[in-house]
């Protein structure tokens, strides 16, 4: 199993623990791109660049920018990305 399925795994265990009633977003680098697509940050096709975008949001919401999409990183990013959709969809609209 890779490091991100993993994640993913642990990040579905921890999630149902501190009540997150739905289920844990996958941590896999395309999904993790199209989360910071849907409130408009475009990552660069590297590790590297994933890295860097995952510690910047991580400070931003003020978790440790240690560049992990551990379970509460992702459940935030997933989190924020819904938001920004719905926002989208609200402005649209009008």
């Amino acid at each position: 199993m890779t490091g991100r399925g993993m994640l993913n795994m642990v990040g579905t265990a921890v999630g149902g623990l501190i009540g997150w009633a739905e289920p844990a977003p996958s941590a896999d680098p395309e999904s993790l791109r199209a989360l910071f697509a849907d409130f408009g940050v475009q990552v660069g096709p590297t590790s590297a660049d994933l890295d860097e975008a995952v510690a910047a949001f991580q400070s931003r919401v003020g978790l440790t920018p240690d560049g992990e999409a551990g379970p509460r990183t992702v459940h935030l990013l997933a989190r924020y990305a819904a938001e920004a959709r719905e926002l989208s969809r609200f402005h649209n609209a009008a």
